[in-house]
């Protein structure tokens, strides 16, 4: 498999914000969203078997392990990898964007998918409507793969995505399905002061998700 990078650092999203966790970043990603902040990982990496990619991780000696990309589960072997982590007594989270197909993850993984809106591949402030349109990018199978253990996470540039997301997210009866249904700002497009008042108006039960790494670290890769 592809890796970017192997690193320790704090948790920056999802309801394990702030927890210590080794990072394992693949590479490649056939989505490759417009405001993408992790680009450097499309491309490139080390090739590693699993078995050197658990030693590394182990090297960290953390207990909590996030498997990320890029989107890990384009990689054939990041089912054996989840499986491998696991087995070393790790609590694994999983973030995906839900492209492929989720049935090999292990039951144990906690997963976070990182739903994507039908504006994900136009840059700049999305404004045009479209009531009803499907999320792109979402393998047959992937919400029936989560439970309540897991996570559905959305970030938006505008009141346009994020009408969609309400309207996405009741009807496909998330906050029924999984654990945390959250909503963040793409970084440096919206102000997240009023992403939370939008959240609040909508007396639904979101979570805000602040990308707590970017607060700390900025950009820097590892981090």
């Amino acid at each position: 498999m592809r890796v970017v990078e192997v690193f320790r650092s704090i948790q920056g999203e999802g309801t394990r914000a702030g927890e210590v966790s080794a990072f394992v970043r693949l590479a490649g990603c056939p989505v490759r969203c417009a405001y993408c902040d992790t680009s450097y990982a499309w491309d490139g990496g080390q090739e590693l078997s699993v078995a050197q990619v658990v030693a590394r991780v182990e090297g960290l000696g953390c207990k909590a392990i996030t498997v990320t990309g890029g989107e890990p589960m384009a990689d054939p072997d990041t089912p054996h990898l989840l499986s491998a982590l696991l087995d070393a007594g790790h609590e694994v989270t999983l973030f995906t964007s839900g492209c492929c197909p989720l049935y090999d993850v292990p039951q144990a993984v906690h997963i976070v998918l990182d739903m994507k809106t039908p504006w994900v591949h136009e840059a700049g402030v999305p404004g045009d409507q479209r009531p009803g349109a499907p999320p792109p990018f979402l393998a047959p199978g992937a919400l029936e793969r989560l439970g309540r253990s897991d996570e559905v996470k959305f970030v938006v540039r505008s009141r346009v995505e994020f009408d969609w997301v309400v309207d996405f997210a009741t009807s496909a009866r998330l906050f029924d399905r999984v654990g945390a249904v959250l909503v963040g700002p793409v970084w440096g497009s919206l102000d997240p002061a009023v992403l939370a008042d939008w959240l609040v108006a909508s007396n639904l039960p979101f979570r805000l998700n602040l990308q707590l790494h970017k607060y700390l670290f900025g950009d820097t890769p590892g981090r």
